[in-house]
């Protein structure tokens, strides 16, 4: 008798389950790096022990999934003399922007020679 794939005792493992969930943490891996770059891993761990009786094996199974960091997030500062962090340079100068009101008439067309 030849050696059977071990993908037939991973279907049987919680009544497939164990595959199916591997499967899905897998597609999420391929997303995941595909949007973010980087690297993952998934791990399917068996532990086989032998039963009290009869001759049979116990057969537990766990996947789990490393996915790729999320890029980090960053924002621009500014350092004040105090050691404080703040959005606008403090070195420049504040402009006293106003708005303008506009009239709500469609603009007018250019005509062309």
């Amino acid at each position: 008798m030849s050696v059977r794939p071990i993908t037939d005792t991973l279907r049987q493992i919680a009544g497939g389950t164990l595959l199916d969930h591997s499967s899905e943490q897998f597609a999420e891996l391929v997303r995941a790096i595909d949007t973010n770059g980087g690297t993952g891993k998934i791990t399917i761990e068996l532990t086989v022990k032998k039963a009290s009786r009869g001759g049979a094996m116990l057969v537990t199974g766990k996947s789990t999934l490393k996915k790729p960091a999320d890029e980090p997030m960053e924002a621009m500062l500014f350092a004040t003399p105090e050691g404080n962090l703040v959005a606008d340079d403090p070195r420049q100068q504040k402009l006293d922007l106003k708005r303008v009101d506009t009239a709500d008439t469609p603009p007018s067309e250019l005509k062309t020679a």
